[in-house]
């Protein structure tokens, strides 16, 4: 098989959470570019079917969208079963819902910081072990779960110590499934994207004051673009990246170098 083949996902079916925008849907697409078939899943239907529609036009694969809370374990195993059902087989799960709420700790709410973690790392949880389980059973899957930078710095001048620990969480959860299903068959990795100038952050009236002083502190003097993700993804997706599990890939323009 040459390289250019290894990085084909054509036949491979895939899930992607948070795939109604955002980084999600940058993913999804190259995803699609690259032959898989994709479900997008996303607490905002509406949005998730108008991008599935968008996306289908970017290749040969079939795209679907549907609702998915990733807090609720009955959620994720729907969605894993989805995918069967529509594709055939489930080969790739990009666990990649997530919010932040920037709070100072001291005023942070019981609720705000078990939303956070609910989402951010009870909800890779459990989509990665509804993913899991069908892998398992397959021999074979690549699971792709969003960590951040964030998991290696505290971010200034923003306070989001939520935010910070669920994606440390990750980290290690990706790092702990990868061992324990290394020998049969499935791989888990993570991401962790520096600061990504998705419509959210560039439309955030809490981020935009923000941005500037990022630039400034970056290496680069930029944010990153969501398609600035993509390689890698399907790197991890493919049948390129076989003896890369429990690794994570910060892709932060240098940001956490100093």
């Amino acid at each position: 098989m040459g390289i250019l083949e290894k990085f084909s996902l054509a036949g491979k079916g895939a899930f992607v959470t948070g795939g109604a925008r955002g980084i999600g849907k940058s993913v999804a697409q190259a995803f699609v570019e690259a032959g898989a078939d994709v479900m997008l899943a996303d607490v905002d239907l509406e949005t998730a079917q108008t991008s599935a529609q968008e996306l289908t036009a970017c290749g040969p694969g079939r795209v679907l969208a549907m609702a998915c809370d990733v807090t609720k374990p009955q959620d994720a195993v729907a969605l894993a079963d989805a995918v069967v059902r529509e594709f055939g087989h489930l080969d790739v799960a990009f666990c990649n819902a997530g919010i932040c709420i920037n709070t100072p700790a001291e005023a942070m709410s019981w609720e705000q910081w078990k939303k956070v973690i609910d989402i951010n790392l009870t909800g890779v949880f459990l989509t990665a072990q509804a993913a899991g389980r069908i892998m398992l059973r397959q021999g074979r899957g690549s699971i792709i779960n969003t960590a951040s930078m964030s998991a290696h710095i505290v971010n200034v001048p923003q306070p989001q110590c939520a935010y910070n620990a669920s994606k440390a969480g990750v980290i290690q959860l990706t790092k702990s499934l990868a061992v324990e299903w290394a020998d049969r068959g499935v791989r888990v990795n993570s991401l962790s994207p520096g600061y990504i100038g998705t419509a959210l952050t560039l439309n955030s009236p809490i981020l935009i004051p923000l941005i500037g002083q990022w630039n400034e502190m970056a290496p680069m003097h930029r944010l990153g673009k969501p398609e600035e993700l993509q390689a890698i993804c399907v790197y991890l997706a493919s049948d390129a990246s076989p003896f890369t599990t429990g690794a994570d890939f910060t892709i932060d323009g240098a940001f956490t170098c100093f």
